[in-house]
């Protein structure tokens, strides 16, 4: 059975070690920093099996040189269309990935948007989707399109309801309220803010989340409901034609206006 452990890195970073019952050893997923998972990996007496990048960002992959340096000869996966030192095994739409130490496999998917050749991992009923969809919110557009991320959060969108949702940035409070400025009447968000408050007090992550919760409070997955489209059109000062219309509209004006 896989577990998955948060190591916080950074001011609002997830690294997550995906490990299984005998806990002996962890993939490591988007090491930003390499410092706070090698103190985790010793303090649970663990050695890692291998290295999950999504994306190019330095938050992402800032940390794997030191980590190579600590655990020689360790493989690192990463997108086949992103240029990463260090990869070893480049994977694009289609591929899986095997950790033998662990027994468990993932399926790669390419989700463009965030960046041009960002990559997920998906398996066990869990989604490692770096920087694509947050909790009530999705990743800003670098060197993607806008185009390529709606199509992207469409295929995430379609995974089972019950998946598991790791990304690896802790937004959730700030997403919610952005979805509250689109949605104010919408009553399951002040349900998921109160839920984010309880788990922040207790100093436990707001992530993962099931995917099926996002359909009730994610604007950027609601883009086919009236009252965001509706928003939309009063931020564009215009009628929207499509649903990846009023994502735009959304994205843009949160990119622009709203941060």
């Amino acid at each position: 059975m896989m577990q998955v452990i948060p190591v916080p890195a950074f001011t609002d970073n997830y690294i997550w070690l995906i490990s299984n019952e005998e806990r002996k050893h962890a993939a490591i997923v988007d090491p930003g920093d390499a410092s706070p998972v090698i103190e985790e990996l010793q303090r649970r007496d663990m050695q890692p099996a291998a290295i999950l990048i999504t994306h190019h960002h330095r938050d992402h992959v800032g940390g794997i040189e030191k980590l190579l340096q600590t655990y020689p000869d360790l493989p690192v996966y990463g997108p086949v269309n992103e240029s990463i030192p260090y990869i070893t095994q480049p994977l694009g739409e289609g591929q899986s990935v095997s950790i033998e130490q662990l027994g468990l496999s993932f399926s790669v998917m390419e989700l463009p948007g965030h960046t041009a050749g960002h990559i997920v991992y998906y398996g066990e009923g869990s989604l490692f989707c770096g920087d694509t969809l947050f909790a009530n919110g999705c990743g800003r557009v670098f060197d993607g399109t806008l185009q390529d991320l709606y199509h992207s959060l469409q295929r995430i969108a379609a995974l089972p309801s019950d998946t598991l949702v790791y990304c690896t940035h802790e937004y959730t409070v700030d997403n919610i309220g952005f979805a509250k400025w689109v949605e104010p009447d919408n009553p399951a968000l002040d349900q998921r803010l109160q839920e984010c408050w309880d788990l922040l007090d207790a100093g436990r992550p707001t992530v993962p989340f099931e995917l099926g919760r996002e359909f009730e409070t994610n604007p950027f997955l609601r883009t086919h409901i009236p009252e965001v489209i509706a928003r939309a059109e009063e931020i564009a000062g215009r009628e929207t034609q499509t649903p990846e219309d009023v994502f735009a509209v959304l994205r843009i004006w949160k990119d622009t206006e709203y941060d």
